[in-house]
């Protein structure tokens, strides 16, 4: 540990798994309990998911047999216009499949020291590592965890002389097991459907295959050994060492679902059971030693490329009760929920470590989690990935862009069989393998199961990745196709209606409007929509200029942009969510949909647009204040967005609050129960729910410096009890990196480097009310006159 990296502590061990400590990378995930005693790690992997690679075409064929399709959807259309909602809503839910599937708990590895006490555990922000110093058998003894992307395993380094037991076992179906005198192995079966926990009526929630699916066979392998200077032996079910003075476990894994993500042929069951061992032979072999430097190294390197203080230096652990919990300084809890959500991320999404993070990032203990655990894109994927490229950590957007991909393969054959329209659609859940249809079974309200828009929100991240790293090879290979299959979905999707283009059936995710008093959700051309689809359009312009791409499609394109429906005011003064000046059955709604004008797509900004921006300012008053973790985190980055400091500083206080009521009930999504932070800081709805963490540390950055439509914004939103501070390595649009200080609430320092993209472009900068414009080659830098 270096003097001044950022440290979380606790007194005493985790008695629950939201007391816990984080580690992950990317593939990897583990949840460290710590203590003396018997203690467990409870354990991951990003691509242990129910289903199988044939669950949505399968699925996909099972709707058509209904009798959904494009003439069906014809009826539905026809009905939406006469105001029958009734049947509309009917017609829609035979369009519905069952769910995708669910992110479930891999293993667990029990490690039993002697009796003793605990004199305190910690997780290091800055290198992943779970440290723990401890009393057993009246002898020291050091417990290091960590999860290690070079070497691709789980470690666990004991020094000192201890005794020990471990343990190794499955919440899943065990086919396999074996105990040998340095270790595990341990064979599973993995189910092939999952049905959600608020699906209670599901007579089989976990199903599991009998027998192989065509080509496809649910394993999951976990392999863990040791070496030891201890004496080691065997029982029926665990291994024991006594004597040791040193130990380093590793684990590893190795499942057909990992085939199937990386495009592989499928292996055998025993060659998964080999992989996962030459994967911890190899690392056993490097040692405790190496493998920690080079974990180390591999970690820093990704994080140290960004940073942010506010208010004073912190040296030495901090006690998260205490002095983050408490709320008792208010710099220091922006500052650790900053790293915290970069530390969550790198920790749970790396370039070719598996799918990307899901609702729990790559930490779930429960077979039915809440709401799958999977992805949920009609905001919460979309926010897991927003401080990716903002705080330095472009890498961990690419297993994001991987599942899109997917997305695309079986979009297309929903967008085609089910609407008759071209390009690739998606909807309001997906997971590991693909998942486009609408879920709910045939009876999923449609105010959030019937949603179009999925592929058009997650494509903006292709196009994010481009802007803030300037990479025009992945705008030609990567993000064009996604960006023109999903441009051909709108224009198929488009519905020509008095002179301009509709979107129909259209919703405003999860939200309810009232007629004649009665709540109603279907309508046409909702405020996101239409914005989701002029982006959309907008980039696909955007990149063929850049990229010199000539494309049939820039033509439909460009005909159509110009007939999507503007942004509307209600006359109420606050804008508009739906096609009309509706009355909404919650006007306090945690949902914020219409505002993705505003953040993150900017179209409504208070620059360019100030009637809208007036308008969107008093839509967030209406709304009021956070109800849950991912609904603040939004409020935050959209206050930020429009100038609001003290009310994004005011909601931060209110969502790092620590929760109040039971952790493991699902509060009421009205939030009539808000939720707050739980004892290893992790963000709840309630229940736990990672996207509030992730979105903390977007919304922060915010606060500081934005970067959108071309021009650099340097504290464009501090309050004023942030009245000193330091932010290194913020990266801008246009590939550019920024680095400032701030005393007495007014700009210190200021520079500006150019890391990659094209050095002609002219670099905007706002700041201490000028302006400043000059032009940067790769590699320079550029000090401001403060």
């Amino acid at each position: 540990m270096r003097h001044d990296d950022l440290v979380l502590s606790w007194p005493r061990p985790a008695g629950e798994w939201i007391e816990a400590a984080p580690v992950g990378n990317g593939r990897l995930g583990a949840m460290v309990f710590g203590g003396p005693g018997r203690t467990r790690l409870q354990v991951n992997d990003s691509t242990v998911w129910s289903g199988t690679p044939h669950s949505p075409a399968d699925a996909l064929a099972d709707v058509l047999a209904t009798g959904a399709g494009p003439e069906r959807l014809a009826e539905v259309r026809k009905a939406i216009r006469a105001g029958d909602y009734r049947t509309a809503d009917r017609l829609l839910m035979s369009f519905e499949g069952p769910y995708s599937q669910e992110f479930l708990p891999f293993a667990d590895l029990w490690m039993t020291l002697g009796e003793g006490s605990l004199q305190g555990r910690t997780l290091n922000l800055d290198n992943g590592v779970a440290h723990e110093f401890l009393t057993v058998d009246g002898h020291e003894v050091e417990r290091s965890v960590w999860a290690s992307h070079p070497a691709g395993v789980l470690c666990v380094s004991i020094t000192g002389r201890t005794d020990l037991r471990l343990e190794l076992e499955s919440p899943l179906r065990t086919v396999h097991k074996l105990l040998r005198d340095n270790g595990f192995e341990l064979g599973v079966e993995i189910p092939v459907d999952g049905a959600p926990q608020h699906e209670p009526e599901v007579e089989e929630p976990l199903r599991y295959a009998d027998a192989p699916i065509d080509d496809y066979d649910p394993l999951g392998a976990v392999v863990v050994r040791i070496d030891t200077d201890g004496e080691v032996s065997t029982t029926d079910s665990a291994l024991v060492v006594t004597g040791s003075t040193r130990a380093l476990i590793v684990l590893g894994t190795s499942t057909a679902a990992r085939d199937f993500w990386e495009e592989r042929a499928p292996r055998t069951r025993t060659e998964h059971l080999n992989t996962a061992g030459e994967r911890v032979s190899a690392a056993l072999a490097q040692g405790a030693e190496t493998l920690l430097r080079e974990h180390d190294a591999d970690l820093r390197q990704l994080l140290g490329g960004t940073s942010l203080r506010i208010g004073r230096q912190v040296n030495g652990p901090i006690d998260v009760a205490e002095d983050v919990l408490s709320g008792r300084d208010e710099r220091l809890v922006a500052t650790v929920m900053f790293q915290y959500g970069r530390y969550l991320l790198a920790s749970s999404s790396r370039p070719g470590s598996g799918p990307p993070a899901n609702l729990q990032g790559v930490w779930n203990a429960d077979l039915r989690p809440a709401w799958s655990s999977n992805y949920t894109v009609n905001i919460n994927t979309e926010m897991n990935y927003w401080p990716a490229e903002v705080t330095g950590l472009a890498e961990c957007h690419l297993p994001l862009i991987d599942l899109l991909d997917k997305m695309a393969a079986t979009g297309t054959d929903v967008a085609r069989e089910l609407y008759g329209a071209r390009g690739w659609v998606t909807h309001h859940n997906t997971d590991m393998w693909g998942w486009s249809l609408p879920v709910g079974m045939g009876h999923g309200a449609p105010s959030w199961a019937i949603w179009q828009m999925g592929g058009a929100w997650l494509v903006q991240h292709a196009w994010d990745h481009y802007e803030f790293t300037g990479d025009t090879a992945f705008l030609r290979d990567r993000a064009w196709p996604l960006l023109r299959g999903c441009a051909l979905f709108g224009l198929d999707w488009l519905v020509e209606h008095d002179g301009q283009l509709d979107t129909i059936p259209s919703t405003s995710p999860e939200n309810w409007f009232l007629v004649d008093g009665k709540p109603e959700s279907l309508t046409w051309s909702s405020t996101m929509d239409i914005a989701l689809l002029r982006a959309v359009f907008t980039r696909c312009l955007d990149a063929a200029r850049i990229t010199s791409i000539d494309d049939p499609v820039l033509v439909e394109i460009e005909k159509a942009l110009p007939r999507l429906r503007p942004p509307a005011v209600t006359a109420g003064g606050w804008l508009q969510e739906w096609i009309e000046d509706l009355p909404e059955e919650d006007p306090k709604h945690r949902h914020m949909s219409q505002l993705v004008t505003v953040y993150p797509l900017g179209q409504i900004d208070p620059g360019s647009t100030p009637e809208l921006a007036g308008a969107a300012v008093n839509l967030m008053d209406r709304r009021g204040n956070g109800a849950m973790g991912w609904s603040w985190a939004w409020k935050i980055a959209l206050r930020a967005r429009l100038g609001d400091g003290e009310t994004a500083r005011s909601l931060l206080l209110e969502a790092t609050r620590p929760l109040g009521f039971d952790w493991d009930v699902d509060a009421p999504t009205d939030g009539s129960q808000w939720g707050g932070l739980l004892p290893n800081l992790f963000s709840s709805h309630p229940p736990f729910q990672i996207d509030g963490n992730y979105g903390f540390p977007a919304g922060i950055a915010e606060m500081l410096v934005q970067s959108h439509n071309g021009v650099i914004r340097v504290l464009p939103a501090l309050p004023s009890s942030w009245p000193s501070g330091a932010l290194t390595g913020v990266r801008c649009r246009g590939g550019l990196s920024a680095d400032l200080t701030w005393r007495n609430g007014s700009l210190a320092a200021l520079s500006i480097r150019r890391l990659t993209g094209d050095p002609l472009e002219t670099v905007t900068v706002l700041f201490d009310g000028r302006r400043e414009e000059f032009t940067l080659a790769v590699g320079e830098e550029r000090r401001l006159a403060c």
